[in-house]
């Protein structure tokens, strides 16, 4: 006799690999959740994917009318004309006055008629795949909690018999203090829908396979949207199990005195962290390693968080950077992210797609501080920042992270102890030389190998990025705005543009 399990699409792709294949098949299941959280249009999912693979299926409703179930579908583009809906949303009606007559309490008759007609519908349809929606109403009719297991558990031996495969949806409201913990253990596996109102922005949802019998699945919480067509879900990324070859190389940025700082430029699979006081040059210096890697048509990838896309357009168009050539070629993508819309499941999907499908080499995050707007927990955002990190590291891609310090003088510090995951660390800051305020560029980190400790000029001007020789005689370097007090020789003056 064969041990091997049989397994079924839900019809919903991401939860398919969360599941690792599928659900167990001719088993109970638990859905669970709130009210808006997503699980009518997760269920009819389910139930479709049974109508695609030529199979009956039956959607029992008893809280919602066929009209109400027709309009989620219609909203997903989807009909009901291949799906059995047994509607019991009005049972009243159904029993008609017969109860009045009985000396049995009326909810023991709605109850008992209830499970009678759910009966006759699954003998007359004989589905493979079948939903009970919503498992609070049956609490309602027993009214007794002892009455309502004894009566879910006999549904389940009945079911058990049919080789049908059942998906019983609860959402929650009528269960007492969260989770019925004695119906988890009834069923072969738990699904936890939830939906999250934060201070401000759109509603999140995240999804957990809480119990699944004989199946490994990817634990822990899954970020999902629910958008027209289904629901989009992002199963949790494990950077331990994305690996690919790659050579280990150092990335130039096209100016040999920045790669000089880093000893040759930062490697290939490692990720750049570029710090400093605003106005200091942060997005610029990543630009020019862009730009570089565009020339050499490697694809890149930005996310602007902070800055309008045609503000950053104009900008590099005014240092010299013609991005809209690349942009056009495909080689170059800048993709807006607003914080507030976008959770950071969501992100992490949207990037592991640029390196899976434009084979992304170099991808860059402007700037941390919005990403951090998108999850106020913090250490949850160094975690997942991390395996997104971890992620890349593997791909072989080259990572820049910008992340501002707080104010625009003096004080180095930062909202975000990122820099401890950061295999190099690039800071750049003010500094005063005979009246005039002037930009340094120094590598603090390199873990890839050497750098150097000195301090140079970093410039930005009509013809792009430059960065002048080492300079030594400066008093308040730990200051965060040092002073410059050697000669002149070595500053740099603006270029003019004699062609």
């Amino acid at each position: 006799m064969s041990n091997t399990i049989t397994t079924i699409s839900t019809g919903n792709d991401g939860l398919d690999r969360i599941l690792k294949g599928g659900l167990p098949a001719h088993r109970l299941y638990l859905l669970e959740g709130t009210p808006g959280a997503g699980k009518t249009t997760l269920a009819l999912e389910f139930l479709r994917e049974s109508v695609r693979q030529g199979e009956s299926a039956l959607y029992v409703t008893l809280s919602e009318t066929k009209e109400e179930l027709t309009a989620v579908a219609q909203s997903h583009g989807w009909n009901l004309d291949d799906l059995a809906v047994l509607e019991l949303s009005a049972v009243e009606n159904l029993l008609g006055e017969e109860r009045e007559q009985s000396i049995l309490h009326p909810w023991e008759m709605e109850l008992g008629e209830t499970v009678k007609l759910i009966k006759a519908e699954v003998e007359r349809v004989q589905p493979k795949r079948l939903v009970l929606d919503s498992l609070s109403e049956m609490r309602l009719l027993a009214q007794d909690p002892l009455r309502y297991r004894r009566q879910v558990l006999a549904l389940k031996q009945y079911f058990a018999k049919l080789e049908m495969t059942v998906l019983m949806v609860d959402d929650m409201t009528t269960s007492g203090q969260g989770h019925d913990t004695h119906l988890h253990s009834l069923c072969h596996g738990v699904i936890t829908l939830e939906r999250l109102t934060l201070d401000f922005g759109a509603a999140r949802r995240r999804l957990q396979v809480r119990k699944l019998r004989s199946i490994d699945f990817v634990a822990g919480y899954h970020d999902f949207v629910i958008r027209r067509g289904g629901l989009d879900i992002y199963p949790r990324l494990i950077a331990a199990e994305h690996g690919s070859a790659f050579k280990t190389e150092h990335v130039g940025s096209g100016l040999a005195e920045l790669d000089e700082l880093l000893g040759g430029g930062p490697l290939r699979g490692t990720c750049m962290l570029v710090t400093g006081p605003a106005g200091t040059g942060k997005t610029t210096l990543a630009l020019q390693y862009i730009y570089e890697a565009c020339e050499r048509g490697e694809p890149c990838t930005l996310y602007e968080f902070d800055e309008r896309i045609g503000t950053l357009m104009t900008r590099a168009s005014a240092f010299g950077m013609d991005l809209q050539r690349h942009i056009d070629s495909g080689c170059l993508l800048i993709e807006q992210i607003d914080p507030a819309e976008v959770s950071p499941g969501e992100f992490a999907h949207r990037v592991r797609q640029q390196v899976a499908q434009r084979g992304a080499r170099l991808v860059a995050i402007d700037s941390l501080n919005g990403y951090m707007a998108a999850m106020p927990q913090e250490q949850q955002l160094l975690l997942q920042m991390h395996e997104l990190l971890s992620y890349l590291s593997h791909q072989g891609v080259l990572t820049l992270l910008i992340n501002p310090q707080q104010g625009l003088m003096g004080s180095m510090a930062t909202n975000l102890n990122i820099s401890y995951i950061a295999d190099s660390v690039i800071l750049l800051r003010f500094f005063e030389s005979e009246g005039r305020i002037r930009k340094a560029i120094s590598i603090i980190k390199n873990r890839s190998g050497r750098h150097e400790d000195t301090i140079r000029e970093f410039r930005v001007d009509a013809q792009g990025v430059r960065v002048g020789a080492p300079l030594t005689e400066f008093r308040g370097v730990l200051t965060g705005t040092p002073e410059y007090l050697g000669h002149a020789d070595p500053l740099l003056e603006d270029r003019r543009n004699d062609a």
